[in-house]
């Protein structure tokens, strides 16, 4: 039972690894980087400018989400854009820092397959008991295998010796 649920999990946080892993290479689990016109943060727009832009441009292009706050700025100051992410939904507006351009508006897949790589997406209790246990659980499996491969080996090692031993005297 321990070990079919360990499994589950396991199964889990693999695929969700390994899709992870090609965010960045894989266009529908994340939308690329775009590049902006400067990277002189000097010449760039105030946040809140860039901040009503983004609200704008992602309320006209999905009227229903006109009640989704943003959650977060990811300022790109080597690729010239800043990341406008939105509480709900997984949305992203990425804007040019300098002139205020869009240039995408796209969901990241990546972060809902975070959210259940790392069990976040039920809760926050739940994230830090289940990887607890996927921790200690994975360790548990590294070392009884360990001790597979090695016990044996040891006891043939110690039964020759005895025998050697006995055989002498």
């Amino acid at each position: 039972m321990l070990g079919t649920s360990l499994s589950a999990f396991l199964i889990i946080s693999a695929v969700t690894g390994i899709l992870l892993s090609l965010k960045k290479d894989v266009d529908i689990i994340q939308p690329p980087t775009t590049k902006g016109i400067s990277k002189d943060l000097s010449t760039w727009l105030p946040l809140e400018q860039i901040d009503s832009i983004a609200k704008v441009a992602f309320y006209t292009a999905h009227p229903d989400q006109d009640q989704n706050p943003i959650d977060r700025f990811d300022v790109r100051p080597s690729k010239g854009i800043v990341k406008v992410l939105f509480d709900k939904g997984y949305w992203e507006v990425q804007i040019d820092g300098t002139n205020g351009e869009i240039k995408s508006i796209a969901r990241r897949h990546s972060d809902w397959i975070e959210s259940l790589h790392d069990g976040s997406i039920i809760s926050d209790l739940f994230k830090l008991i289940s990887m607890n246990l996927l921790g200690f659980g994975l360790l548990f499996l590294i070392l009884t295998g360990l001790w597979l491969w090695y016990g044996p080996k040891r006891f043939r090692f110690l039964k020759k010796n005895y025998r050697k031993k006995t055989i002498s005297k």
